[in-house]
């Protein structure tokens, strides 16, 4: 049986469909990008700076889950340009310390003209 993850703690879904969903042991996140949560806007023109809240929104999902980011055993990131590589990839590694599998990859556009988005899959 799948579970509707929800927090406050992280952007209310700008579609139809849910923050995350848990089930069999696992929980899938949708999409992050740099929307602070507190205020709904994206508030930094900067990959460093989006990657940041990328990454907060994320972990506030997956506690809200009962997971978190050690137990991320795979994630898909998107950036809008590939020359911001070395700097997602600084403040990424930062977090996902248990290096889970991953994917990354440059998209044309991003939702709300963002830099950078990221998916987990993480055990619950």
């Amino acid at each position: 049986m799948s579970e509707v993850v929800y927090t406050k703690n992280a952007p209310d879904a700008i579609g139809p469909y849910s923050q995350a969903i848990k089930t069999n042991g696992l929980v899938f996140t949708s999409g992050q990008i740099a929307i602070n949560p507190a205020t709904g806007n994206v508030e930094s023109d900067t990959i460093e700076g989006q990657t940041e809240q990328v990454m907060q929104n994320l972990k506030n999902l997956l506690e809200a889950s009962g997971s978190s980011l050690e137990k991320a055993v795979k994630t898909v990131c998107f950036l809008a340009d590939m020359n911001d590589f070395g700097a997602f990839n600084a403040i990424y590694g930062k977090y996902f310390t248990g290096k889970p599998a991953r994917s990354c990859v440059a998209v044309k556009t991003l939702p709300k003209n963002v830099l950078c988005e990221v998916e987990v899959i993480a055990e619950c």
